[in-house]
């Protein structure tokens, strides 16, 4: 049987399998039901081993031991494969949620958090800074940044990156909302994302600009996370937004945007001027 390297890889990172185990149930997949050897010569996996690497497979459910001799294998249907990965899967991650969050109330918890709270007091403010790259990672450091907020979240964003903020952060800002903690966005208001101006305002104070490209977040006055480019100019895996932790600075750049913020329209009015079009 000849199997393609490539796509024995794939299936290797897709069921988390070693390279015997692949070779040697691709092999009965082709057969239907085999004998260890058989598969074995199939395979090119040395027979001394293919016992065992049956073995383990019938552990995980990829194949079925009949009964009689010689001793044969059958093949479980791949429907059924990716059925009983999945379950494991989740049990799996579940299992490691659980022992996470278990960790919370114990004493290596607590003393995790006064190593942090410890070692925090003593880091320079120019080391509480960093780059990141990718929409993925930027997105993840903006959860964590709003996670923090404790009075009061501003950002300024473009049309389309308000459409992705509503996707990515729905639940956060709500969270947010319920908290009280005041939270206002700047951004291009258009037709193609007044349906999100709507859903948004129900937790967030938003006003429209045509004029402002920009793209930055301020914290509680103290933390800042701002991108290096426009959206449109850089692809999504390239993106990089530079994150600072500096009441200095912060609490500048809120002081310029509370003076533009005094100056735009509310998002609710440019919304009702599209429907009297």
């Amino acid at each position: 049987m000849i199997v393609k390297d490539t796509f024995l890889a794939k299936l290797r990172q897709a069921f988390n399998l070693n390279i015997y185990e692949v070779k040697i149930w691709t092999a009965l997949l082709s057969r239907g039901v085999s004998t260890a050897g058989e598969l074995s010569d199939i395979s090119n996996v040395p027979r001394s081993r293919s016992y065992d690497v049956l073995e383990t497979l019938e552990k995980k459910g990829f194949v079925i031991m009949k009964l009689g001799k010689p001793i044969k294998y059958l093949a479980v249907k791949p429907e059924e494969i990716v059925r009983r990965v999945k379950k494991n899967i989740k049990e799996n991650a579940d299992k490691k949620l659980d022992r996470l969050e278990e960790v919370r109330g114990t004493k290596l918890f607590d003393e995790l958090k006064l190593l942090y709270e410890n070692g925090i007091t003593m880091v320079d403010a120019s080391d509480l800074s960093g780059a990141i790259k990718g929409r993925e990672n930027i997105n993840d450091q903006v959860s964590s940044l709003l996670s923090e907020a404790q009075k009061e979240v501003v950002m300024i964003t473009t049309a389309d990156g308000l459409v992705r903020k509503a996707g990515a952060f729905r639940k956060n800002l709500k969270n947010l909302n319920q908290k009280k903690i005041n939270i206002r966005i700047v951004a291009p208001i258009t037709k193609e994302n007044s349906d999100i101006v709507k859903e948004l305002s129900k937790f967030a104070e938003i006003r429209n600009t045509q004029r402002i490209n920009s793209r930055f977040m301020i914290v509680d006055n103290k933390k800042v996370l701002f991108m290096l480019m426009g959206d449109k100019e850089v692809h999504s895996d390239f993106d990089t937004g530079i994150w600072v932790e500096t009441p200095y600075f912060a609490n500048a750049l809120g002081s310029f945007f509370n003076v533009v913020w005094e100056k735009l329209e509310d998002g609710r009015k440019v919304i009702q001027t599209f429907n009297k079009k």
